[in-house]
């Protein structure tokens, strides 16, 4: 077979419109022929398939295939249905929750416990306020450990800062005598 007929061939299989004629002409090709150079890959495949017998679809295969399509067909519109129904379903339980939340917190909006004497009611809130005090007092006592960390990193940047400038003077003198040697070569 040319090189060419079979390139168009091969070009129709893998498009999936070739007949089963010409199917059997490259199977037949690259199972009993010589196989131009490049083509290995495909006389692979095609000696492959060729011990396999053809199969053709059992009786009655199309009407079964279409009896499937109608009953998906028939399927979908209560799929469909179900989703609107849980969608509605999701909004009018949205809504239930917004109107008791609504009617329980006004209800429960009227403070129970005041207090007719102004004396008992500052009571109250310093008691209160002294409580809360000592728990915000609790939570900072871990932060100590972090200013002495503080402290430590800033003693640290302090020597390093010391070293830096105690480098700059013993190399300044190094630095003039660059500087005298550029002016010399000008």
């Amino acid at each position: 077979m040319k090189e060419e007929l079979l390139r168009e061939l091969l070009e129709k299989y893998y498009d999936g419109s070739s007949s089963t004629d010409e199917e059997k002409l490259l199977r037949d090709h690259f199972c009993n022929g010589d196989v131009p150079e490049g083509y290995e890959a495909e006389k692979e495949i095609f000696s492959t398939w060729a011990s396999y017998p053809d199969a053709e679809p059992a009786e009655g295969f199309e009407l079964r295939i279409m009896s499937a399509i109608d009953r998906v067909e028939i399927v979908e519109p209560r799929k469909h249905a179900k989703l609107r129904i849980m969608a509605v379903s999701s909004i009018a339980a949205g809504l239930l929750i917004i109107f008791a939340s609504y009617f329980l917190l006004k209800q429960k909006a009227q403070p129970a416990d005041t207090f007719t004497d102004p004396r008992i009611a500052y009571a109250e809130t310093m008691k209160i306020l002294n409580e809360v005090s000592v728990k915000l007092n609790r939570g900072t006592a871990q932060l100590q450990t972090m200013n002495v960390i503080e402290k430590g990193a800033r003693s640290a940047v302090t020597t390093v800062g010391r070293s830096t400038s105690a480098m700059k003077k013993s190399l300044s003198p190094i630095g003039m005598v660059k500087m005298l040697e550029k002016q010399q070569e000008k």
